[in-house]
């Protein structure tokens, strides 16, 4: 058995969180975009009426890390799910102007994503 394995095993993460992070930002859009080597979600926050829109948070990972939050995100929604009941889309977010979809999307600023934009 090798003994540093086990030591890494043993160890706790902390996770400092603060005061102004705790306090969260609220955002109804996310716009994904991708490179071969990196995923970029930028976080943005859509007001009726208004047309524009300002990032308010970017965050960027590997593919690797990707795929690994989806499958995290996954497990937390069928959790909720199990203890709150199903969540429902309605059928009205599809006539919403931004709702899920595929294809180019204006960021106004620089597009670092070569492709697979998606907007939620």
């Amino acid at each position: 058995m090798d003994n540093n394995n086990d030591q890494q095993q043993g160890q706790q993460l902390q996770i400092e969180l603060g005061e102004k992070e705790a306090e969260g930002i609220y955002s109804n859009l996310a716009i994904i975009t991708h490179s071969p080597a990196e995923f970029i979600i930028d976080y943005t926050r859509v007001t009726p009426g208004v047309p524009k829109a300002r990032v308010l948070s970017r965050i960027i990972m590997t593919p690797q890390h990707m795929k690994l939050l989806i499958g995290a995100m996954k497990e937390n929604l069928d959790r909720y799910e199990a203890q709150y009941g199903e969540i429902r889309v309605e059928g009205a977010q599809a006539n919403h102007p931004f709702g899920f979809r595929t294809g180019p999307v204006q960021t106004g600023g620089s597009n670092t994503g070569n492709g697979g934009d998606k907007v939620h």
